[in-house]
């Protein structure tokens, strides 16, 4: 099967102008040569596509059919030809990946900033847990992501990109009774029981876990709220402590009234926020823009939560 895209073309003009004369107007060739280029396509398709009548033309139910798809192929071709145009013109796109923990506070400034710096780029968002990014990384389907590191593997080029300290998050109440000494406050300190986290398969729950010393088999441990969202509300009213990322502390404190912020005394608990993408496709120009907003925007908003 060797159709064309003109002979779709045709047969597309045929069918909305029901007319053969004035199909051949609309593309441009002789009448002959359109009712060729149709004839070819009716060999093809295995069957006629039109109904002549003396002063109209009707689809077949097979014309009806091939009409549909001719549609979604058409349409298609003009989009990738639109592509082409863009890209030769110096239009870019760029699909980037990002975990939830750091979607909604890092993406507005980052967006805000690619778009100063290139107008005609186009950006692409997949936001998703770690272990998801880097299956769609490998497949291909994203080129970089934003994530807490280390991820590990030979296959990705890791870049650090800032520091995002953890906060003691929690109501009045919950904070002053931990908080005695807040200088001495650690978070191997925290009692099990205090701790509500994101539900498994967070890295920002193993990454709590890891620094407050706990593990998975504590039953005392709350891990069932979806987005810091979520958990910046029940530990404001009370039913617990979390830590809050200072990328996040700003947004949620201001969201969510009744939510108090503790920093722990030195050395202060961290994740370190950078980019990853694939390592075979090299240190490229793209690369280097993204860690530079990426970075910026980052210290920007963990330095303000600073002062």
């Amino acid at each position: 099967m060797s159709y064309t895209l003109r002979q779709l073309q045709y047969f597309q003009a045929v069918a909305e102008q029901r007319n053969f004369g004035r199909a051949a107007q609309v593309c441009n060739v002789s009448q002959p040569a359109l009712s060729v280029q149709i004839k070819a396509l009716e060999e093809i398709m295995g069957g006629v596509l039109f109904e002549r009548q003396a002063r109209d033309i009707l689809l077949t139910p097979l014309g009806r059919d091939v009409l549909e798809r001719a549609r979604l192929i058409l349409g298609a071709a003009d989009r990738l030809d639109q592509f082409a145009r863009d890209h030769s013109g110096g239009h870019r796109s760029l699909s980037i990946g990002i975990i939830p923990t750091i979607a909604p506070y890092l993406l507005p400034g980052v967006l805000a900033g690619l778009r100063s710096g290139d107008v005609s780029l186009r950006v692409q968002i997949r936001e998703a847990r770690t272990e998801r990014l880097l299956a769609l990384l490998r497949a291909g389907e994203i080129d970089a992501a934003v994530l807490a590191l280390p991820v590990g593997g030979t296959e990705f080029r890791e870049t650090p990109l800032f520091q995002d300290q953890f906060l003691l998050a929690g109501s009045a109440a919950r904070l002053e009774k931990v908080s005695a000494s807040p200088d001495m406050l650690r978070p191997l300190d925290l009692q099990s029981a205090q701790l509500m986290l994101l539900e498994d398969g967070h890295c920002l729950t193993d990454q709590a876990l890891e620094v407050c010393g706990q593990d998975r088999g504590s039953g005392q441990i709350n891990m069932g709220a979806s987005s810091l969202a979520t958990l910046s509300r029940l530990v404001a009213e009370g039913f617990g402590l979390t830590l809050m990322p200072e990328l996040a502390a700003h947004s949620e404190a201001e969201a969510v009234p009744g939510l108090r912020l503790l920093r722990f005394g030195s050395p202060q608990p961290a994740r370190t926020v950078g980019l990853v993408h694939r390592a075979s496709s090299g240190k490229a120009d793209w690369a280097e823009r993204l860690e530079h907003v990426i970075r910026d925007v980052g210290e920007q908003i963990v330095t303000a939560t600073r002062t």
